[in-house]
């Protein structure tokens, strides 16, 4: 019986909680509606004049060339099918040259896309898409001197977050990525087998629940409710057999016992503003390993009281270990992701943090305050 009442407080929270997001969410568009109405036809971007000659700058030897930035886009991310538009006017603003925009494959998220651009000598690219369209640009860009910037167009939009990028004003994403401040930032490096093939992360890689939910939340309604839809999932996934797992840090055995879930992380936000590793820093060279062990369905409420009070080491049913490199073995195959993208089950995983191996334009603090007066409600007329 207490079991039923302590699963009952849940579910009326989560439930709570979606209807406070999805309040708060209708609310911000009606705002952003009205300002949008009130600054009138002429703040709007001039995209009808993108195509139009850049005939009267006259440039000459002693004057420099104008940056280029190349896109890489995702055109099934691109919701509103006008990226290319908005991303050229606000170069045209900036004064940088028209950029070169380079959509991504099914087969292909972005690799081929980020060498091409490289290829083709710009001073900036800007990956435009979900979690799996940023890391296959970084893949390629980790190591080089020119930086990327994002415009968040995915679900979980983690990296973005992590960073402080606005997620749903793209324009705003565009001019961070010109004009924002470089930032060294880690890798996480990923294998599953000890000489197998390296995958790069940027946020977090995890065995067992974590990458179940990712593996089995609804697509449909995903893209009606967004991350919100993980919660369903979840809840599905919640009662489940440990998996014993014997894990290694710095070459030290470190934990071996029954557990859930293991997420080692670059940087500790996830969706929802919730803090997963409270000492995780994206620019530290360590990464953060949350191990998560619950016995039963009741003791997932002190998981969610650990992560809640954002417990920076032990908590009720979790560990976090810290390191600069990470070997987990399962006796069993269990599911796996990166970034929040599934990548089926693997009983073997090896994680190492390349140190300030990729740049990335993050906001200044100027860009900062004004994405945070953005989010002030209007005055009442």
């Amino acid at each position: 019986m207490l079991f039923l009442l302590a699963l009952a407080v849940v579910i009326l929270c989560v439930g709570l909680f979606i209807g406070y997001w999805l309040g708060s969410r209708s609310r911000a568009a009606d705002r952003r509606a009205a300002q949008q109405s009130a600054a009138g036809r002429d703040q709007q971007l001039d995209v009808e004049d993108l195509t139009s000659a850049d005939s009267q700058s006259g440039q000459s030897a002693d004057i420099p060339p104008k940056p280029r930035a190349a896109v890489i886009m995702n055109p099934i991310k691109d919701v509103t099918g006008d990226f290319a538009a908005v991303a050229s006017a606000v170069c045209r603003q900036e004064g940088w040259q028209p950029p070169l925009i380079i959509e991504t494959t099914e087969d292909d998220p972005g690799e081929a896309m980020a060498r091409k651009a490289l290829d083709a000598g710009v001073d900036l690219v800007v990956a435009a898409g979900g979690d799996g369209t940023v890391r296959a640009a970084a893949e390629v860009l980790a190591g080089t001197d020119t930086p990327m910037g994002i415009i968040p167009m995915g679900t979980g939009n983690l990296l973005a977050r992590n960073i402080g990028l606005p997620l749903d004003r793209q324009e705003w994403a565009m001019r961070i990525a010109l004009w924002g401040q470089d930032k060294p930032i880690d890798i996480g490096h990923a294998q599953t087998a000890p000489d197998g093939e390296d995958s790069a992360f940027l946020v977090m890689a995890g065995l067992g629940f974590d990458a179940a939910v990712m593996a089995d939340t609804d697509s449909d309604l995903k893209s009606k409710v967004g991350w919100l839809a993980y919660f369903e999932a979840g809840a599905r996934k919640l009662v489940g057999s440990p998996t014993r797992v014997t894990i290694t840090v710095d070459g030290v055995q470190a934990v071996r016992a029954k557990v859930r879930s293991v997420v080692g992380g670059n940087c500790g936000k996830i969706q929802g503003g919730i803090v997963l590793m409270p000492e995780a820093d994206i620019a530290d060279g360590i990464l953060d390993l949350l191990v998560v062990a619950p016995k039963n369905a009741f003791q997932w409420i002190g998981v969610a009281a650990s992560v809640f009070s954002r417990q920076k080491r032990k908590g009720l049913h979790t560990q976090i270990l810290r390191g600069e490199s990470v070997v987990i073995e399962c006796e069993e195959k269990i599911d796996m992701q990166i970034d929040g993208d599934p990548l089926g089950e693997t009983d073997y995983l090896a994680m190492q943090v390349e140190h300030h191996g990729l740049i990335v334009r993050t906001p200044t603090r100027e860009q900062t305050r004004l994405i945070r007066q953005e989010g002030w409600p209007l005055p009442v007329a």
